[in-house]
């Protein structure tokens, strides 16, 4: 039986500039954009419908931006962060149906504020040193967690990532693989949980032609900004992304 896409125009309104935003958090700004692109395209319809639209549209930004990034990604950052990210994705599996999407939102814009309020207010504790393993231990598993219940996976570990400093090609194409990896590990278990259906699909098919043009934007900011230009960007796309995910705070 054929299933046809979305068809309500506010749905578009909205879907949009959500699947734009996501191209651009992909191409080096995950650290905060990225997820807004949810909550923002949940304005016009569930946050379940709006994370299953969204998978094969990330598949296809995951491929674009390893093909740009896939010479400056840190190799040992993410053989630390991976593993652990990827056992964030098997708790999410197992507490879907115990967590709303709403609950889970507002824990992580809380953290996010925290994670922002820790490096503007005491730059001293910040400085230009990584946080302990254990941290990032805890972050990479909140990422993956979070990634699985609402692509909110970006704050937690770009909160890590940036106490490297990283250049910003490496910065991104760190998060590029991390998360091609994670959002991979997702098809099966959205599949067991009755997420994907084919109206999604053919939605995420209409929404396809703007993965190259966010991908792109993004790339070429990513190219030419510099470094203290970029973690201010990514400071303001924790701010923004804090503040709508806590807005969406629910406990029902």
């Amino acid at each position: 039986m054929f299933f046809a896409p979305i068809e309500n125009p506010l749905f578009y309104a909205a879907a949009i500039p959500a699947v734009l935003l996501m191209g651009v958090s992909k191409s080096g700004f995950g650290s905060g954009f990225g997820s807004l692109a949810v909550p923002i395209m949940a304005l016009a319809c569930t946050v379940p419908t709006a994370a299953a639209i969204f998978m094969p549209i990330l598949l296809v930004m995951d491929l674009m931006g390893l093909v740009v990034f896939r010479k400056h990604f840190d190799l040992s950052v993410l053989r630390f962060l991976l593993p652990l990210g990827l056992m964030g994705t098997v708790l999410g599996t197992l507490t879907f149906h115990y967590l709303s999407a709403p609950a889970v939102s507002g824990i992580v814009g809380a953290l996010t504020l925290i994670f922002l309020a820790q490096r503007l207010l005491l730059p001293k504790l910040s400085g230009s040193a990584p946080w302990p393993k254990p941290v990032g231990a805890v972050l990479a598993m909140m990422s993956g967690f979070t990634s699985f219940v609402a692509h909110a996976g970006g704050p937690p570990i770009s909160a890590y990532i940036m106490g490297m400093r990283l250049q910003p090609m490496k910065y991104a194409a760190t998060l590029a693989v991390f998360f091609f990896a994670i959002n991979l590990s997702k098809w099966g278990p959205y599949a067991y949980l009755g997420l994907l259906n084919w109206e999604n699909f053919h939605t995420s098919l209409v929404l396809m032609p703007l993965v190259p043009v966010g991908v792109m934007i993004g790339v070429r900011i990513a190219g030419r900004i510099q470094m203290a230009h970029f973690y201010r960007m990514i400071e303001v796309g924790m701010l923004l992304t804090g503040l709508k995910l806590l807005s969406e705070w629910r406990f029902v």
